[in-house]
């Protein structure tokens, strides 16, 4: 077995771990925020530190594999705009949307250096998949663009990325400015689950799995899922302890719409 693949298998099996270890140990930042994780930095800056790694390392993929000259026996077009998708979605996230962030909260160091590991590693498997010579066997030629995968994959990428940035753009407006109150958010998706931003995200790297048609992509679907999920759990039983059956009323699943 190639080391790639090893390397997939370790974090499949990692992504198992995480997902039950979640349901014991509530990742400590945002609404969950709590003492016992150690020393912690301002939310911006961890943000960006911690999702810049995977915008930088598959831009540098990118840039490695236009100079390169190396023929993979796919349409480069075709690689451009499926790491596109990826960048763009990171660039959002690394160098936007922390600058919008409000307040004066922190994240522990451990968990940023945990999602920066994570990112890191995610960007060589997804790098190494869309520009290895062997891996992917010259499927991506130019009509992927007009496949069913492709055009199926991209739609739910972009609408998963439209609720995850509206599901966020309802949450900073929750408070006024100085107010520091915790209120239910009740707008766009966040009518049917408690966490729609995390809807969104996980909603975007299927539609990313589906266009890629990939076990990179798979892979990477299962560990955002393995990560959001508990903590969505967590989430709904926070606002329940703090609501009580004001948001128990609601009848909001976690994550998922009208399933979990």
């Amino acid at each position: 077995m190639s080391t790639y693949y090893i390397i997939m298998t370790c974090m499949a099996v990692m992504a198992v771990i995480v997902f039950i270890a979640l349901f014991f140990f509530k990742a400590g930042y945002g609404y969950l925020s709590a003492s016992n994780w150690g020393p912690k930095i301002n939310n911006r800056t961890a943000w960006i530190i911690m999702e810049a790694p995977a915008f930088i390392f598959l831009l540098y993929y990118t840039v490695r594999f236009a100079l390169s000259g190396v023929d993979t026996g796919n349409s480069k077009a075709v690689l451009y705009i499926m790491a596109g998708f990826y960048l763009l979605h990171y660039f959002q996230r690394s160098f936007i949307f922390p600058l919008l962030l409000k307040g004066k909260s922190k994240m522990p160091i451990a968990v940023m250096l945990m999602g920066m590991t994570f990112n890191t590693f995610n960007a060589y498997i997804i790098g190494e998949w869309l520009y290895s010579p062997t891996l992917n066997a010259g499927m991506y030629q130019t009509d992927w663009l007009w496949s069913p995968q492709f055009i199926i994959g991209t739609i739910i990428f972009i609408a998963g990325m439209a609720i995850n940035m509206h599901s966020d753009n309802v949450i900073r407006h929750l408070r006024k400015p100085g107010d520091t109150k915790h209120y239910i958010p009740r707008k766009g998706f966040y009518k049917y689950v408690t966490s729609a931003n995390y809807f969104g995200e996980f909603t975007e790297w299927v539609g990313f799995a589906i266009l890629t048609w990939s076990p990179a992509g798979l892979l990477f679907a299962i560990w955002t899922f393995a990560n959001l999920g508990p903590r969505a759990k967590s989430l709904t039983e926070k606002y329940e302890a703090e609501f009580g059956e004001e948001y128990k009323r609601l009848n909001k699943k976690h994550i998922i719409p009208f399933i979990w």
